[in-house]
């Protein structure tokens, strides 16, 4: 549509906006443009007796110098304590600042991504968290596993992680998306684990060696990946076989309980016996070795008293004989009661009954 002298505006003094006098369409059909080179010198005229010293070449390298400084100044960053960051230009990551303030070419040349590696975060298998209810949801495809022998079991666990703060920039760079990676790996490892065990130990012994095993095998992979994560702890949550049965797997559970108390007891009971077996068979065999031992002594003993007597008596058999028949007699009639009548004298004695005996005899009756 055409400017024309009735409909357009008009400046003072019946000028056009761009200063020059008449109408724009003077003269009916003829269209003049307008004239923006005579505009833009008049408006930097008017911008020049707004500023009292000019607005030249200097000015605009002063303008051009403070928007510098200023574009440099917006490059100082503040990593906050359990933060890392990491220093990028032109996309390429130039090294990693600690805590505290620091400076990077700012944006687009270089940019800062800030980690927080101190950190802790925990991925459950097996079960998620439902935001609407706050409450934990089985997660089937996840927890059911196949154990050596050929049973599935049931493995919730939770793994507790941070971003390695050694190398941090690998979390950034080398996995797309760490905590699903995470996820998947200590799956994997949980089912490679399980896969060697079978479901009985995996109830009851082997759930503490489990969780090292995982634990170990999780950082071998994400180190061999450079995922630049750090495995604190894996915790099982539960271990249980399949809903459907696992009231038969509590019987049997129960049954080797009571296998094993009864074990325990009987093994208790032979540590008892046995020890004091062992201590009578000991006791008997020394009471045998002492009696021998005191046998044999006995027996030396009166080889050498028949070898010192058999000396003597070849310096002077009737004395010897004589003392040998005394000390005979003096043993075999020392402890008896009796009386000793001499043979050559049983004139005027009186024949007596050893009443004495007899009374005490009496009395005990």
């Amino acid at each position: 549509m055409p400017w024309s002298n009735q409909d357009g505006p008009r400046g003072p003094g019946g000028q056009n906006p761009w200063g020059t006098p008449g109408p724009w369409n003077a003269g009916g059909g003829n269209n003049t443009p307008p004239n923006l080179e005579e505009f833009l010198r008049r408006s930097q005229q008017r911008l020049q007796s707004a500023m009292p010293g000019g607005f030249g070449a200097k000015g605009l390298a002063v303008l051009a110098l403070a928007a510098v400084l200023l574009w440099l100044l917006s490059g100082f960053y503040i990593v906050a304590t359990n933060q890392v960051g990491l220093n990028l230009v032109f996309g390429r990551f130039t090294g990693k600042t600690n805590e505290g303030l620091n400076y990077n070419l700012p944006y687009p040349v270089g940019s800062v991504i800030k980690l927080a590696v101190t950190d802790l975060q925990a991925t459950d298998i097996g079960s998620t968290l439902r935001i609407d209810s706050r409450t934990q949801v089985d997660v089937p495809e996840e927890s059911l596993m196949l154990t050596g022998d050929e049973n599935i079991a049931d493995v919730k666990f939770r793994v507790i992680w941070k971003i390695d703060d050694l190398h941090p920039e690998d979390y950034a760079f080398n996995v797309s998306n760490p905590p699903a990676t995470v996820k998947a790996v200590a799956e994997s490892a949980m089912r490679e684990i399980v896969g060697r065990s079978q479901i009985q130990k995996l109830l009851t012994a082997e759930r503490k060696v489990i969780e090292p095993a995982v634990q170990d095998l999780m950082q071998r992979v994400l180190d061999s990946y450079k995922a630049g994560v750090k495995v604190v702890q894996v915790q099982l949550l539960s271990v249980d076989p399949p809903a459907s049965v696992i009231s038969a797997f509590r019987d049997v559970t129960a049954a080797q309980q009571d296998r094993d108390r009864l074990k325990n007891e009987a093994e208790g009971y032979a540590n008892k016996v046995v020890p004091e077996a062992r201590g009578q068979a000991a006791r008997i065999q020394q009471e045998a070795e002492a009696y021998r031992e005191q046998t044999v002594a006995e027996a030396k003993g009166q080889a050498s008293r028949f070898d010192q007597i058999y000396e003597q008596y070849k310096k002077a058999p009737d004395v010897t004989r004589e003392r040998l028949y005394l000390e005979t007699m003096e043993r075999v009639l020392g402890g008896a009661d009796k009386t000793i009548v001499d043979k050559n004298g049983t004139q005027g004695v009186v024949p007596y009954l050893p009443l004495g005996g007899n009374q005490k005899a009496g009395g005990a009756k």
